[in-house]
């Protein structure tokens, strides 16, 4: 008999679609302000999940979502991670 596991599911910011934990990226604002790209889902500080598309990363960027979400200015370089990441799981 197979046990069925409960999937935890969080909401992207940006397209406001829900999706497994697994198939979101994490972007976290730690204590001390610091916005970066969390790709193990593990660092401590403030979250916010955006889907793994460009689609997502564009409109998260151009709605200015990720600001508002984690109450910090967003450098440009965390854009351009979370795209880096997104085109790395891409290519396996």
């Amino acid at each position: 008999m197979s046990i069925n596991r409960k999937i935890p599911l969080r909401k992207c910011v940006a397209t406001g679609e829900m999706f497994p934990k697994k198939e979101m990226i994490r972007v976290v604002r730690s204590k001390e302000g610091e916005v970066s790209v969390d790709v193990t889902g593990k660092k401590s500080g403030r979250g916010a999940y955006v889907s793994k598309s460009e689609v997502a990363v564009t409109e998260a960027k151009k709605r200015n979502v990720l600001k508002h979400q984690l109450e910090a200015e967003i450098p440009e370089q965390v854009y351009e991670d979370l795209l880096k990441v997104i085109r790395k799981e891409s290519l396996i």
